[in-house]
């Protein structure tokens, strides 16, 4: 996993030294991983890290657990932590949307705000090279262009995806190696 994301961070410049990147965390394996991993080459890089998460209301008899182990995941790094929270059907009831859409919308809202805040220059969240197949998959379902072929992209604005050349395989490996508690989102298996 380490040469993978340090090839994709230096290959599409990702990062340059002195910036601060706000990790978008969820607590689950995905976001834990590369925010560990950023953390951990923090000073091989030149960056900073900032870890964002964010409740989206959809499963409350999870957000708590969850923000406890991202709460001590962060503690245990001294990370700076910014935690937020929406009601996504709430909004998905406003703006027409399918709960999917409706939480993307919230979180990538909250993390903008929370970039602002800090200062941070980039944004980055852990899509793996299973989220990127399976985005292909879904545009070629739906009917795309060129476009909707070349899947997540690697760098778009201030948004980085480190993970993206590694598979959830790597991901879990590098967990167990690394002994990081994280939390399973039952709706990943959907």
């Amino acid at each position: 996993m380490n040469r993978d994301v340090l090839a994709a961070i230096t290959g599409y410049h990702m990062v340059r030294p002195g910036e601060l990147v706000l990790c978008a965390l969820s607590g689950g394996a995905d976001s834990a991983a590369m925010t560990d991993w950023l953390w951990r080459q923090r000073q091989r890089l030149g960056i900073r890290v900032a870890a964002a998460h964010f409740i989206h209301g959809l499963r409350p008899g999870d957000a708590d657990r969850e923000r406890e182990l991202v709460e001590d995941f962060c503690r245990a790094r001294q990370i700076p932590l910014q935690v937020g929270q929406g009601d996504t059907r709430a909004y998905c009831s406003r703006h027409g949307c399918g709960e999917e859409e409706g939480a993307r919308a919230l979180r990538y809202a909250f993390l903008q705000q929370c970039a602002d805040a800090l200062g941070a220059q980039r944004i980055a969240t852990a899509h793996h090279l299973e989220d990127n197949a399976e985005t292909v998959l879904l545009n070629l379902c739906r009917g795309t262009g060129l476009n909707g072929l070349g899947g997540i992209p690697p760098v778009r604005g201030r948004l980085i995806r480190p993970m993206l050349f590694v598979t959830r395989d790597e991901i879990e490996k590098y967990l167990a190696q690394n002994h990081i508690r994280y939390v399973e989102d039952p709706s990943n298996g959907d």
